[in-house]
């Protein structure tokens, strides 16, 4: 069984390459996203799905055909790829959209609008992280291991001390789970950084409070793992979810809310899987010469070939 990626890439611009998502930042220009394909590619992953905006769905085909058409998977078959937009009017037919709405419904709703083309196991993956082999390695295992699974998913936690940026406080979630590595809870936590006493510090979103934080808690950086059976369960949150908040113009249906409400209701666990690997962004403007170097270093270190592909 080859699992599937799901790409969240619907937060993009209109412009292929235009956004920090497709800023090339590999020695030859490659993109964050690249790299993760190629570390799927090596997992054992067999498609790509992308979630995209519809307004720069043919252009956004084009670019990605011409860049992997000739990536083949680790049995010497295609790479296939899929395309699914997400809009503000993809919920349910009962429900009427607040014309002043703009924002998007979130990455729970992102993930939704892949239904109808994925039915094997899959990850989900933001667009613009870097989340580095052993997290590929170690979520494609899982997924293999539990393709006849049904109420069980997976969370990829990074040790938050893996996670920070030299340029500026950042927004985790801290996760909480039990003895057995199931995830009980995922806090929000905003403005974390290493203090001048060398602490972790940021505030809790549910309390306010300024705290320390565990260097090594894990983390979320959104990505997860799911069987197809998550999509039902998810759609049903969904529905609850609009029930509360059709005429809301700003909340979004987040992944982590879809997953507390599974485990609230104990129709759902999920694992927590640690990774070794360091993930990376370009979380501020002054991120960006550091992850330049941090590429160029994996690229003499002979971690990825250069140029990628």
């Amino acid at each position: 069984m080859k699992p599937t990626l799901l790409v969240l890439a619907a937060g993009m611009g209109s412009r292929y390459g235009g956004l920090k998502q497709m800023d090339g930042l590999g020695p030859n220009g490659e993109t964050i996203i690249d790299y993760s394909i190629y570390d799927a590619v090596q997992a054992g992953f067999g498609k790509v799905v992308y979630i995209v905006r519809e307004y720069f769905l043919e252009q956004f085909k084009q670019t990605v055909h011409e860049k992997y058409a000739h990536v083949r998977c680790a049995d010497g078959s295609p790479l296939e790829f899929v395309f699914v937009t997400q809009e503000l009017n993809k919920i349910p037919a009962r429900f009427t959209l607040n014309p002043e709405r703009q924002k998007p419904w979130g990455t729970a709703h992102a993930v939704l609008m892949a239904r109808e083309v994925i039915h094997e196991p899959f990850a989900v993956i933001n667009g613009d992280d870097y989340y580095g082999k052993d997290s590929f390695r170690i979520l494609g295992d899982w997924l293999r291991a539990h393709e006849k699974s049904q109420g069980v998913y997976a969370i990829v936690g990074f040790e938050l001390d893996h996670t920070l940026s030299e340029s500026g406080g950042v927004s985790r979630g801290i996760c909480h789970y039990d003895a057995a590595q199931h995830l009980t809870g995922i806090v929000e936590h905003h403005n974390i950084l290493t203090e001048p006493d060398g602490v972790v510090r940021g505030d809790n979103s549910l309390t306010g409070a300024h705290v320390d934080l565990d260097g090594k808690a894990l983390c979320s950086m959104n990505m997860w793992g799911f069987t197809p059976d998550y999509f039902e369960k998810s759609a049903a949150v969904f529905e609850h979810f609009l029930e509360e908040n059709i005429s809301e113009l700003k909340k979004e249906f987040y992944i982590p809310y879809a997953i507390d409400s599974m485990i609230r209701e104990g129709t759902g666990a999920t694992d927590v899987l640690s990774t070794p690997s360091h993930w990376f962004g370009v979380t501020f403007k002054e991120d960006r010469p550091a992850v330049v170097e941090k590429f160029a270093q994996l690229a003499r270190d002979g971690v990825y070939p250069s140029p990628l592909y």
